[in-house]
């Protein structure tokens, strides 16, 4: 089994970790302009961003060529998924990829301009986290052929959030954030991010307007003095069975 995965605070990475065989970061491949791909089972893993595909794992799956018998999704969210599996099918079938399982696992939310994350962590035993992805690892196992069904609602929600791009505003959408005074210049937000959209200018993270707003730099910071505007706490979140190193060599150059 090979799996391709994107991860910002740890969410990701341990559904990966948990569903074993091989991992791969999309982060890390994007720089190849194609890529073959050849086995029993083939695995994308990431987060739902505006109710559908994040951009950089919709620009993954225009460059990924692979072949299987099963091809599957599993896709986290943390609040309302909208038709982020219809999105995908559109997707794949643009690039000639045809799923065999497409799945959703609620679990913790780090869209920190619309929810506070003392309540999402006061929220997460009630998600049932473990016992979805138990199901979930065994549906794959067993090479359950499954595609989530989205309703029309969840449809139309999807391509309007999509179009007028009601919760994201990239790439400035960097222009929400701010360092503030304390920051010890370690690198770990350049280094966490994506898409190498932090650079240290004068020992101060500067960011260069290529922002895809999954938050890893400000859910990272060792030391919480990264502020987005609007935000409801200045509590973060990192899933606690994902250290933030493992993130920086998920995603770093």
């Amino acid at each position: 089994m090979k799996v391709f995965y994107f991860t910002a605070t740890g969410n990701n990475l341990y559904i990966t970790k948990r569903l074993g065989g091989e991992r791969y970061s999309i982060p890390k491949l994007l720089k190849n302009e194609t890529l073959e791909v050849k086995d029993e089972q083939i695995g994308f893993v990431f987060p739902v961003h505006t109710l559908g595909v994040p951009s950089i794992v919709e620009k993954f799956l225009s460059k990924i060529k692979p072949e299987s018998k099963y091809i599957f999704a599993v896709i986290s969210y943390g609040n309302y998924a909208g038709a982020v599996a219809t999105h995908l099918l559109k997707i794949g079938d643009r690039n000639g990829i045809e799923f065999s399982y497409i799945n959703e696992i609620l679990m913790v939310d780090n869209y920190l301009p619309l929810f506070d994350m003392r309540q999402q962590l006061k929220d997460e035993p009630t998600k049932n986290i473990e016992e979805n992805l138990d199901r979930i690892i065994n549906d794959i196992n067993n090479q359950k052929r499954y595609i989530k069904k989205d309703s029309m609602i969840s449809r139309w929600a999807t391509k309007f959030a999509r179009t007028v791009k009601v919760f994201v505003d990239e790439p400035t959408f960097d222009k929400k954030f701010s360092v503030e005074d304390g920051c010890i210049s370690c690198g770990m937000c350049a280094e966490v991010c994506p898409v190498s959209n932090i650079d240290l200018v004068n020992k101060r993270p500067e960011f260069q307007g290529r922002c895809i707003s999954c938050m890893a730099c400000t859910n990272n910071c060792p030391i919480n003095v990264i502020r987005l505007n609007g935000e409801k706490s200045k509590v973060r979140f990192l899933n606690q069975n994902v250290s933030s190193k493992e993130i920086m060599e998920a995603n770093s150059k």
